[in-house]
Parts: structure tokens; sequence; C-alpha cells
């Protein structure tokens, strides 16, 4: 059994150039080199943003980068071409491809309809404020500059469960479309806001038989054009359960492939991710809100947090065959929407708790890997600069992933502030096999088991933080160190 690591390639301040499908393309053999198994792509359809969409803003999921809609043709990572020779030279090279599918809310609409709606309550959507009436809202999608290539689908009103705003009038509010599919919100995991369906811009009524049908054709359509293994699934809260089930069922009958899936369901109580894990019936992973949630403090909190409990409330910990986990992503960095960055000298602490125990699937993000700079406007109205800096010690942490973090685990979690774990190794990889240690605190060092079978041999720090040599005893112990709030990773030395 292979330790598999998945990247998330790109970050939300990725420059706006077209160049990312170039820039996969160039590095996808040294990334299968490092220790990367599977790279995430971005949405790779036309937003309403056009050239400046991170692709979240949804308006044709039939252009890839190929008409010429919203002022222009390529999308900001590139054009379909790039993108298909992209995926093609990076599976040449070993990589999985999975792509971000976001099919809860279309944006930029073409033309305004009029529409019968109600207002709710946003704090409690399933509560009306209004008795039925009549607004103008862009609902009607026509695609113009696509000329009904692909496909000849139009989305109109009865297609969606919910806007936003009422263009006759001016208005910014959450409207139900009060269409034949039903008059309340599709049925979600979860209590938020009441029923927390509605998100943003034009929100997909899945009860509609036709959209349904739409959404499965284009899914086939999608693989058969890119060539994917996998996905990424935006924004599930919101969407309903049942609709997904249908949906992966199908393009999975299709392809006649598994499509490894994970689905962003971001909520820090690990109760509502089994929830949701229970309601799809296992057809996918989810990412570990929770755990990110546990770094971000540990990273805040510095020696004032327990990290014995780092796991505590945990997807990896309850789920472990369905955890995906991370450190950061694009959402949850600095200026974002979900902003809970993870402290800068915590990262190699929280890189290693993801990356060399025996549970879940860890993915790695891009600015992590290769660094960012930006800037953009905070809660206070002020632009402020930022830069995330790639982080020394991955193409380490890497590695030993790859190679030597294998084998019976055995956890140290035995004081506050600080915490080891060691792997014993097996017999497919050679030396392979390590001891963890890492603290928030002062220096220190502890006592653990790595296993008979290492009886004799020298462990030296593969990240060059500490340069002991350590020698294991004949039971199999040997006494390891780390440095004052920093990681080591001790296995055989070369």
């Amino acid at each position: 059994m292979e330790n598999f690591t998945m990247l998330q390639f790109f970050e939300w301040y990725y420059p706006g150039d077209g160049s990312l499908y170039e820039h996969l393309k160039n590095d996808a053999e040294r990334l299968k080199n490092i220790g990367i198994d599977a790279v995430w792509l971005p949405p790779a359809y036309k937003g309403e943003a056009g050239g400046y969409s991170v692709g979240y803003d949804v308006y044709d999921i039939y252009d890839l980068g190929e008409f010429d809609q919203k002022g222009t043709v390529r999308t900001k990572y590139g054009t379909k071409q790039q993108l298909v020779d992209a995926v093609q030279t990076a599976k040449s090279k070993g990589l999985a491809v999975y792509m971000d599918i976001v099919l809860n809310h279309m944006g930029g609409a073409d033309e305004k309809e009029t529409v019968t709606v109600r207002k709710v309550n946003p704090d409690n959507r399933n509560e009306f404020t209004s008795e039925p009436y009549e607004i103008e809202a862009f609902t009607k999608f026509t695609f113009p500059g696509r000329h009904g290539e692909h496909s000849q689908f139009v989305w109109d009103w009865q297609c969606f469960s919910g806007i936003d705003y009422d263009a006759g009038n001016n208005e910014s509010a959450i409207f139900s479309i009060q269409n034949q599919y039903g008059e309340a919100w599709e049925d979600v995991v979860g209590d938020e806001n009441g029923n927390f369906d509605y998100l943003m811009l034009d929100d997909i009524d899945t009860r509609n038989p036709a959209v349904r049908d739409e959404l499965k054709r284009w899914g086939k359509w999608f693989h058969d054009t890119v060539q994917f293994d996998g996905m990424r699934l935006d924004a599930i809260k919101h969407i309903s359960y049942e609709f997904y089930n249908d949906w992966l069922d199908n393009l999975r009958e299709q392809t006649g492939q598994e499509l490894f899936t994970v689905g962003e369901y971001w909520s820090y109580e690990v109760s509502l991710l089994q929830e949701y894990i229970t309601a799809t019936e296992g057809r996918m992973s989810l990412f570990d809100a929770p755990l990110h949630e546990n770094l971000h403090n540990a990273s805040a909190y510095g020696k004032d947090y327990d990290l014995t409990r780092i796991f505590e409330n945990t997807l990896v910990a309850a789920n472990p065959s369905r955890a995906v986990t991370l450190v950061e992503n694009h959402d949850t960095q600095p200026l974002q929407s979900l902003a809970l960055p993870v402290e800068q000298w915590f990262k190699p602490l929280a890189y290693a708790l993801i990356l060399l125990r025996e549970h879940g699937y860890p993915c790695v993000f891009y600015s992590d890997l290769y660094g960012s700079k930006y800037t953009d406007k905070g809660d206070d109205g002020n632009d402020h600069e930022v830069e995330l800096p790639a982080l020394g010690e991955m193409e380490s942490l890497l590695y030993a992933r790859k190679h030597i973090a294998y084998g019976a685990q055995r956890d140290y979690f035995d004081n506050p502030n600080c915490i080891g774990w060691t792997r014993e190794g097996d017999g497919d990889h050679e030396n392979s096999g390590c001891a963890v240690l890492l603290t928030n605190g002062d220096e220190c060092s502890k006592s653990m088991e790595v296993g008979q079978a290492h009886a004799g041999k020298v462990f030296v720090d593969y990240l060059n933080k500490h340069d002991a040599e350590v020698t294991i005893n004949e039971e199999g112990w040997g006494e390891f160190f780390a440095r004052a709030g920093s990681v080591s990773v001790w296995a055989v030395k070369k």
C-alpha cells in the first residue's frame, strides 16, 4: 500500500494571466517526483467575471475557455485546449487530475424575466416574510456567444429556486422562486439558517427533471472532453444530497470509472459531516474542516494550546476512510471568505500531522508549495499586502510521506506541549519507519518505540532541525528530540 497526497493546484489570488494550465504542464513531472499523486484544478468554466473569475461565479459550464463570452475567450487559467493538454500531460507523468465541480448556482444571466417570488427571513429561510408577488430577475441564460454548441439547453426561472436581487426595484434580499417544483427550498443536511439551500446568485433547482437531465448530460460531456480522474464538489452544504447521489451514480455508470470524489461541506461540527456521509451512503469523502479549525487554533494559541487534543472532534478521528485533511485552502487563506489561516510557524507541525500519520488523505495547498503574494481589501476596508512564503520543509515532508511513513503507528500524546508518534515501517519500502516529535513550547525530548526491527540503527532528523544521531536500543526504543516550536522527523540515516 502506498501513501497518496493531493495538491490543490491554485489559490484565490493566482495571477489572471491564463498561465495556470501551462504551469501544470511544465511542472507535472517534478510534482510526481516530489511525492504528489493527484492535482485538484479550479473550476474550468466561464464565470460571470470573465477572465477575472476564480470560477465559483459560474456562467456557462460548457465554456471551458472556448467561446467569446463575458469579454474573453480564455478563462482566468487558460483556454480549453490548454486545459485538455495539461490534463493529458499530467496523467502521462503519473498524476491523477481532480476537477472542481460547481453545480449550486449560476450568475451573469443574459436576460431578465418576470418571476413570482416570496421574500424570506435571511436568518430563517423557512420563514416567508411576504405573500407571492412578481419581480424582474436576471434568470434567463441563452449563452449567445456559444450559439448552441455542445448544448442547446436554455436556463430560465423554472430552473432556479432562489435569487438575491430584484432588478425592477433595485432591491437585494433573499427571494424564494415560486415554481412548479416546490414553494420552499430543497432538502439539505443541517438546519443552519433554517435551511441553507440558498447561498448566492441564481440557486439551481435540481427538483426540475429537465435541469437534472441537463446536468447529467453535462457531466458525461465534461468527462469525455477533459478525461479527469476525480472531482471536488463545491458548496454541497447548499445542494440536495439526493441530487448528488443520483448524479454521481449516473456519471460513474456512464464512464465506468470510480471517480474519487471529495465534497466541501464546510462545517466545524463533525456530527454534521457524519450525517452528510450517511445521507450520501459513502459516495464521497469530505474535507476535514474541524481539523483545520484545530490547526488554526493551535497556531494562534501557541504553547497555551493542548496538543494532545489536536484530533478531538475531527473527521479523521471519527471516520478516517472518508477524511481529506488540509492545512489551508483558497477560502481559508488570509482575506478570504472563510479566513482562518494557520500561522506560518505552525505550518510544518500541521503538515507533519496530516502527512505522516496513517489516516486521512492529505491535501497540500498551492501557496505552501509555491508561495504567494497578493493585495486585497480586508474587513476594515483597507488594502492589505499578504505574503505566504513557500514552506521550506515541504519537500522533505512529502519525501517522508511517500517513502518512510509506513507501518504500525504508536502515539505518544502524553504532554500538552510535546507530542509524538512512530511508524514501524513495512517490508515494501526500504528503510521505512520513523519517529515524529513536535512541540509548541520549549525544546523537548521523548522516549518512543519504533520497533525491534530497527535495533542498532541510527536515526537522524530528515528536516535538519536537530543535529543529534539517535541509536535505537535492542528493545526498539530511542530518545528523540524537537527544537522549540518545531517538528523533527527521525528516520534511518542514509
